[in-house]
């Protein structure tokens, strides 16, 4: 109590008018409307952070099954073939980020089988060094990757695209590649190479289980007609350092060599979904403006209800400014408390997201994600903390702003005028 004693005058005014009168109903109305500023702040400080949070983990959900299957970074040879692919991931492991490397060759062209043809990419990879940078090895559904060997031709499908081809472990395939122009200018019939189906892998993004397909490094070579793996794929101890390590390798490995990290992959969708979390982050921004708005109202009538206290005040030597820290104060401290008990309520649905879901499927009989359709059946959340601290500074600063006018109309009462009627 000593502390609270020992605060400024208008701050213990302001602190006095924050909390709910007894004397006469309209100090009890005037509370409400207060309370209900802090629920609305409360409300929209709370949605905003479990939004925030359900897209980052939808973002890292995909973002990791993308990285699944890509690499970290990706380093081709601009002449087309890197026979010495051991050579540039020894020079790319002196960087202290890199951990590991193993070598590619990617072949676009169509998959046939009983006249249904579907576009794909055969990635030539050798198994035992691709573990060290992907994960597919532990994405196999049927078969086993160790099956892809040289000179074998078995190639290992994504789900999607075995589903759509309608072929199992243990069938054929056959690729058609493009065609070339022959000596006397026209094109030559299209190149088709034979696979046996040895395994059936599902990374969980679409993209890649509709399109994607593995083969034996030497088996794609051959089939390409190139000289040897287009690159070499890289795996970093921290994925978020790949933007910066592309650019240290491109001093260090020389100009024979272009350098992809996992973000220029598919640039449109993290920019889309960076795009989508700014644009909900204003959307339900709205919420808290609306209930600062509120706010405004309810200091407004504390003027109107506080005229003759502003005019005591006043009158015994209260300066306008004192008058507007009162108020001040008293609109600030409903900010702070809403956006306490909505950063409170928001971080608690955020990180039980997997136990609250569930319990209102089971109680409304129904399911929010539907695996065939979106892959997962979970609503995954990630909570960030510096979400957390901007949403709610955000919702005090736009408390505090709500405050200056009422705080400024009491400054201008007019002591005489108040209390005559009293």
């Amino acid at each position: 109590m000593s502390i609270i004693y020992k605060l400024p005058y208008e701050a213990l005014v302001g602190l006095r008018y924050t909390r709910a009168g007894k004397r006469s109903g309209r100090n009890r109305f005037i509370s409400f409307i207060s309370m209900i500023s802090v629920a609305g702040i409360a409300l929209g400080v709370a949605a905003l952070i479990v939004v925030l949070s359900v897209m980052n983990g939808f973002q890292k959900e995909v973002t990791d099954r993308m990285l699944s299957v890509l690499a970290h970074v990706e380093v081709y040879d601009v002449r087309g073939a890197m026979p010495d692919w051991r050579a540039v991931g020894r020079e790319a492991a002196k960087n202290p980020q890199v951990v590991a490397s193993a070598p590619f060759a990617d072949v676009q062209g169509m998959l046939l089988r009983d006249g249904v043809m579907k576009p794909a990419l055969l990635r030539g990879i050798i198994p035992s060094e691709e573990s060290k940078v992907s994960e597919v090895a532990r994405q196999m559904r049927q078969g086993s990757l160790d099956k892809l060997t040289p000179g074998s031709m078995n190639v290992v499908l994504g789900s999607a695209l075995a589903k759509s081809l309608e072929v199992g472990v243990g069938e054929r395939v056959t690729m058609l590649l493009g065609t070339v122009g022959n000596a006397g200018g026209a094109p030559s019939a299209p190149r088709t190479q034979a696979f046996t189906v040895v395994g059936i892998f599902e990374a969980g993004h679409y993209e890649f289980d509709s399109t994607l397909a593995f083969a034996h490094l030497d088996d794609a070579v051959t089939t390409a007609r190139i000289e040897g793996p287009a690159g070499v794929r890289l795996h970093l101890r921290d994925m978020h350092a790949a933007p910066r390590v592309a650019s240290e390798l491109r001093r260090t490995l020389g100009s024979e060599v272009v350098l992809r990290d996992w973000s220029q992959v598919n640039p449109v969708w993290f920019a889309a979904v960076e795009s989508q979390k700014r644009m909900m982050f204003i959307i339900l921004a709205m919420i808290i403006a609306v209930a600062a708005f509120n706010l405004v109202s309810t200091l407004v009538m504390t003027v109107k209800d506080k005229q003759s206290d502003i005019a005591i005040l006043r009158t015994l030597g209260a300066s306008k400014r004192s008058i507007m820290k009162i108020f001040i104060v008293q609109g600030t401290l409903v900010g702070l408390l809403g956006s306490a008990l909505g950063v409170l309520l928001g971080v608690t649905v955020a990180l039980n997201v997997d136990v609250i879901v569930p319990f209102i499927e089971r109680l409304l009989g129904i399911q929010f994600l539907s695996k065939e359709i979106y892959l997962i059946s979970e609503i995954p959340s990630e909570l960030r903390w510096p979400d957390v601290a901007s949403i709610g500074g955000l919702a005090v600063l736009l408390a505090f702003l709500a405050t200056l006018y009422p705080s400024w109309a009491g400054a201008r009462v007019k002591p005489a005028q108040a209390l005559r009627y009293e």
